[in-house]
């Protein structure tokens, strides 16, 4: 249900003037329901940071829950960060000794940008390896994007995710594969997910880890699977917390730097821009090229131009899986938050303590 303003964070200023229901603290205390704290480890680059940070706490807020969400947004040392988004982090992101010290109900750990592919020489690798190693004992269950998925998958099997010939840049259908879990309850059997990644994890080795697959495509690989317990490690490939113009956005940073000689031309992102789309971004690059070749100021992107011709494929399933997470914690964790679980839900098989277990 409602997310609750209780620090400085500005996304809560934003997510309601985009009409989602945000309470004070003043306004939680009068409500007699029960509190949530759902961490978000944020681990992305500067130009997302912000926007990554309110894409997961709207998939949150929106959940349909009977519950207050308290959103605890937090990183970790070891990322390359400006002046101003260190403010900010100073700002209003907790301290990692307070989120260890006061616990969490659940966790999202968010992806992250890096040049070097071995995930072991990322000098965020140890610290974040030290918030999961804290929190497979203490917090109810941890959701994992894009590369944090491959970073718990190294830490915990010693599983080196693969690179691919070319990225995974677009929106590609998905299908169920274990359509009896209860993450997956009320769901689609089929829907699109975005991907934006170079390496991945296949379908062997989440198998040979011994998780369970519960999404897939056919042209993107698994996008979501589960530790052996079920439910205390959720693991996404893809990034349903992306935007209608997230993948825009991407693209036009990648086509700036081509014209700006630091790459060469981009790939369009696939099954993601309609001929109208295309029609708009062909007549852009050619001006653009033209405006190179001669020394003259690059036209503007057309961004504005291209919204409204941008579909959302992704979302309400996105919400829909959140909503049942949300769901299966508030009724597995425990009322004092540094528990991860109510007496007698035994953390091996959390789901079986379900009033109504269906898996």
């Amino acid at each position: 249900m409602p997310l609750v303003a209780h620090s400085s964070l500005p996304t809560f200023a934003d997510l309601r003037r985009l009409g989602h229901t945000v309470l004070s603290v003043a306004e939680a205390q009068h409500q007699d329901i029960r509190a949530l704290h759902v961490g978000l480890l944020n681990m992305m680059p500067d130009a997302a940071f912000q926007v990554t940070e309110q894409q997961f706490m709207r998939l949150v807020g929106t959940s349909n829950q009977i519950a207050q969400f308290y959103v605890h947004c937090f990183t970790v040392p070891g990322l390359a960060r400006s002046d101003a988004t260190a403010a900010y982090i100073a700002a209003h992101y907790e301290d990692l000794s307070s989120i260890y010290a006061d616990g969490l109900d659940a966790l999202i750990i968010t992806g992250a940008n890096i040049v070097n592919p071995r995930l072991e020489e990322q000098a965020f690798y140890e610290p974040l390896t030290e918030v999961i190693g804290w929190a497979s004992q203490q917090v109810t269950s941890v959701l994992c994007s894009c590369l944090s998925t491959h970073a718990l998958m190294k830490h915990l099997f010693g599983i080196d995710r693969v690179p691919l010939p070319r990225k995974q840049w677009g929106v590609y259908s998905h299908r169920v594969v274990a359509p009896g879990h209860p993450l997956l309850r009320g769901i689609n059997t089929r829907f699109d997910v975005p991907h934006s990644r170079y390496n991945a994890i296949t379908r062997q080795q989440f198998l040979d880890a011994g998780l369970t697959i519960l999404i897939e495509s056919a042209d993107a690989g698994v996008h979501a699977a589960v530790s052996d317990d079920q439910f205390r490690s959720i693991y996404f490939q893809g990034h349903p917390e992306y935007d209608a113009n997230s993948l825009l956005k991407e693209y036009k940073r990648e086509v700036l730097r081509h014209f700006h000689g630091e790459r060469d031309m981009p790939p369009l992102p696939e099954r993601y821009i309609s001929d109208d789309a295309f029609a708009i971004i062909a007549a852009y690059l050619e001006t653009a090229s033209a405006a190179r070749a001669t020394g003259a100021p690059l036209p503007d992107f057309p961004e504005s131009d291209l919204a409204p011709h941008l579909d959302n494929t992704w979302t309400d399933t996105a919400k829909a899986i959140f909503n049942n997470w949300l769901g299966l914690v508030y009724q597995l964790t425990n009322l004092d938050r540094r528990r991860p679980f109510m007496d007698g839900i035994n953390p091996r098989r959390p789901l079986e303590g379900l009033p109504t277990h269906a898996h």
